[in-house]
């Protein structure tokens, strides 16, 4: 029977030397047996489930390719299929943004507004990816209604999975949002553009393996941004709220941004105290 205690000692000491977090070693084991990690660290649970299995080597051979593929800096949420985001487990893989826990907090903001809004609330979600914040904000105020729009066909490919998954009734629409969606208007939109400078250094794992196309902004990091507050201008009726991230250097510049089209501007810190995503009310 496989020594679990020893291959998880192993591959931590492999995984730190690496400089990756030793933890994503059982994550990686806790999926290959098909339970979760807490589950793991119950000696009872942990041998029946390995009563089940004829093959143990073959088990074992998965484990150490998915550890392989760890230290080559995949991301450990391409590695399981699913990143975890509020209460839902959203499937993600190459050709998509992974969701950042980053964003948890502007839907915890976008829901509140909601609740004090008469329903139906009509929310549009600008680069939607995964479909982590549209499906997040369909399941947890029931009576919205939500369009999720997104350019990359790799990620339309991965939003519609997880709309099957979790909410049908989220309209996924592909397309740019220059352009998207003429002569709708909504109540909220939720803008998560491309905002990284075009020349900035990422952490390996991020360069390497997650869409470009999801992540670089342009030559300044603003190009795109601002594209999409144009777009939720165009998109939001008068006194909407729009919600957009970016990075904790470009509060300014995005405020300056909205000042054309919109009033009550705020910006809001993430869960370590970075101004990561401001909110603003249309003129």
């Amino acid at each position: 029977m496989m020594d679990i205690k020893s291959l998880i000692r192993d591959a931590k000491r492999q995984l730190a030397e690496s400089g990756i977090i030793e933890s994503d070693a059982e994550h990686l084991l806790a999926h290959v047996l098909g339970i979760s990690r807490m589950d793991l660290h119950n000696p009872v649970l942990v041998e029946s489930t390995l009563a089940t299995i004829e093959d143990q080597q073959i088990l074992e051979s998965e484990f150490f390719n998915l550890l392989d593929r760890r230290i080559s800096h995949e991301p450990l949420q391409y590695l399981t299929g699913t990143a975890p985001f509020r209460y839902l487990e959203i499937q993600v893989g190459p050709g998509v943004l992974v969701p950042r826990p980053e964003s948890e907090l502007l839907v915890e903001a976008v829901l509140q507004h909601i609740s004090n809004l008469p329903a139906p609330v009509s929310v549009i979600d600008l680069g939607a990816g995964s479909g982590a914040l549209s499906l997040a904000i369909a399941t947890e105020a029931p009576t919205s209604r939500v369009i999720a729009v997104e350019k990359s066909p790799d990620a339309i490919v991965w939003l519609k999975k997880n709309v099957s998954l979790f909410a049908e009734n989220v309209r996924v629409v592909e397309g740019d949002v220059a352009d998207v969606l003429p002569g709708v208007k909504c109540d909220v939109v939720i803008a998560n553009p491309p905002y990284i400078p075009d020349e900035q250094i990422l952490p390996r794992d991020v360069a390497a393996f997650e869409p470009h196309i999801a992540l670089f902004g342009g030559p300044t990091g603003m190009e795109l941004p601002r594209v999409f507050i144009r777009a939720a201008a165009r998109l939001l009726k008068t006194s909407g709220v729009l919600v957009i991230e970016h990075t904790e250097e470009q509060a300014i510049a995005i405020a300056g941004e909205l000042a054309v089209d919109f009033e009550d501007i705020a910006v809001h810190d993430d869960l370590v105290g970075r101004p990561r995503w401001t909110s603003a009310v249309r003129k």
